[in-house]
């Protein structure tokens, strides 16, 4: 060993200062539109601003704070409890409930919001039916408004409900047995062992996921847009292309950013003197609880109830919508759409997934302060909203734009154009800010797993760095590589307002067409481009599930069925 690191030292001594420069460059690159927008927080208000923030920022405020409560207990209901119901009761159709659950992760807000207003609005299927059952004219009857900050609410909490449920779910799998046995022995019942023990252990996963939901809801620009709701994001927009004013867009932008960051150091504020340790007992199945008769079917409705309305009953609306319209909305230009998509997405999958290899093995080959941060930096636009980071890469494009345009026209009299902005560079871009800390955590996740011992045996063996990762590392890491690439895919064919903002044009994805379609009320026509979304969304869905389920095979046998669960329960 002793000489295995006399050989390895001298060589690691070559390769960190080039390979760590290279990784803190790339994470600054990768932070710039952050970093503009957040430059903007000094910038001097203009009238537009002053405008904003006397008639239109206070309705921004109110109803993104209203949206995230909204959301945030709508989430934690479904997510926390359908967790724990599959995951430590037994009851009929619990094994499909497992993976079925985290179907709406598939279905994009703004897409089932489309679809809800299709089915529920005043010409819809079912107020028509209402209507002709009964007799009813226009005035004669009371029905819940879908294009409301309460419809936002529950439609954003039905797509958005599997990140907690998929973090809870882990927590549970992964908890102690013993805590458990401990707590049955005192004279907790079911009920009262989820609340003292099992919840408190979970917190952390489901504050994280509970966080994710609370971003992507900060995020959201085609539900709210849709519905009329006015948040940051819809007056980012507004500010941006409706007013003209850039710097005012930005400020907005900074602004909500701020918002995000404030919502994250709440979060580890909360839990700052909070300690969470797991006694490890892998050895031992988790204990279930059999449910009969009205438990199990209490049970049953509780998983199926969002699942229904979270995937199946759009699905179902979405196919007939596009069976009805595949002869008009099926063609040349449909494809070309298709392929526009589909070439993007897995480009700056590709792009992605190679980036943050080079970043992880960077942090690997040197653990140091500026390298962590720098990883950090790079993989911190995930918590910024589309909408923000499509202002930050415009901002630095158009300038570096003009800059060379005004040089070449001083010393050589040509314009030079837009080079990169409104390019596909320019959305690509955007896309490696937003989705690389996805691709990044998944292929750390990876490499932790290999062995540093590998590295030195192939270092010793002769073989560069870059030979290390291509030769060792990557046919080891290919099942975390496959799935950071269908996660950032699906991320990628679900963005919306990044891809309005910054798509060259005459150039549209499903995601563009699909919401264009829909603001002209052709829901119908909408189908074809939404359903073809949701198709590739239900890949990494059922890679994620199956992650799961296998990282505790033995929970099998109950433990406590000796009868059924009595009043306690």
């Amino acid at each position: 060993m002793a000489t295995l690191s006399w050989v390895a030292t001298p060589f690691r001594g070559r390769l960190f200062d080039s390979w760590s420069i290279a990784t803190v460059s790339i994470a600054l690159l990768l932070a710039l539109p952050v970093i503009t927008v957040a430059s903007f927080v000094f910038y001097p208000a203009g009238e537009v601003w002053r405008h904003l923030a006397t008639t239109v920022l206070d309705d921004y405020v109110a109803n993104s704070l209203s949206l995230m409560i909204g959301v945030a207990i709508g989430t934690l209901a479904i997510g926390v409890s359908t967790a724990w119901l599959v995951t430590l009761c037994r009851f009929p159709g619990r094994r499909v409930f497992e993976w079925m659950l985290l179907l709406p992760l598939a279905m994009p807000a703004y897409i089932i919001a489309y679809t809800y207003t299709g089915m529920f609005d005043f010409a819809g299927p079912v107020q028509t039916t209402l209507r002709q059952w009964f007799g009813w004219s226009s005035g004669d009857y009371w029905f819940p408004e879908i294009r409301s900050l309460g419809g936002a609410i529950l439609m954003l909490s039905l797509v958005l409900y599997p990140y907690v449920y998929l973090l809870a779910r882990a927590a549970f799998l992964e908890q102690s047995v013993f805590a458990i046995d401990v707590s049955r022995t005192l004279g907790c019942g079911p009920w009262q062992s989820f609340f003292r023990v099992s919840l408190p252990a979970a917190r952390p996963a489901i504050v994280a996921g509970l966080s994710l939901a609370l971003m992507e809801t900060l995020a959201d620009y085609g539900t709210v847009q849709y519905f009329g709701v006015q948040t940051f994001t819809t007056g980012i927009f507004r500010t941006w292309f409706g007013l003209g004013d850039s710097a005012a867009a930005a400020q907005l932008s900074a602004l909500m950013m701020l918002f995000v960051f404030a919502l994250i150091l709440l979060e580890q504020r909360s839990r700052r003197q909070a300690r969470y340790y797991q006694l490890e007992s892998r050895s031992r199945p988790l204990p279930s609880y059999r449910l009969r008769g009205t438990r199990a079917a209490i049970a049953f409705m509780v998983c199926a109830l969002p699942l229904l309305s979270g995937f199946l009953l759009p699905s179902a609306q979405l196919f007939v919508w596009a069976v009805q319209t595949a002869g008009e909305m099926i063609d040349a230009s449909f494809l070309r759409l298709v392929a526009n998509t589909f070439a993007l997405a897995v480009g700056a999958a590709l792009l992605a997934v190679l980036v943050a290899l080079f970043m992880a093995y960077g942090r690997r080959l040197r653990d140091s302060t500026a390298v962590v941060l720098a990883v950090r930096l790079a993989g911190m636009g995930y918590a910024v909203p589309g909408t923000v980071i499509a202002v930050g890469v415009v901002l630095p494009l158009a300038w570096l734009d003009n800059a060379v345009d005004g040089f070449a026209r001083e010393q050589f009299g040509v314009s030079t154009g837009l080079l990169l902005s409104g390019t596909l560079f320019a959305l690509v871009f955007a896309y490696m800010v937003r989705f690389l800390a996805v691709a990044l955590q998944t292929v750390e996740a990876g490499l932790e797993k290999v062995t540093r011992s590998m590295d030195d045996a192939a270092r010793c063996l002769g073989y560069r760095a870059l030979e290390v990762v291509v030769k060792v590392h990557v046919p080891i890491m290919r099942t975390s590589l496959l799935t950071a690439l269908l996660l950032v895919f699906v991320d990628v064919m679900k963005e919306l307002p990044a891809t309005l903002v910054l798509r060259p044009f005459n150039f549209n994805t499903l995601a563009v067409r699909a919401y264009e379609l829909a603001s002209d009320e052709r829901l119908a026509d909408s189908a074809t481009a939404a359903l073809a979304i949701v198709l590739a969304g239900i890949i990494p869905v059922v890679v994620l599930s199956r992650a799961i389920t296998r990282s505790r095979r033995t929970q099998a046998e109950p433990l406590w069925t000796e009868k059924p669960l009595t009043s306690d329960m």
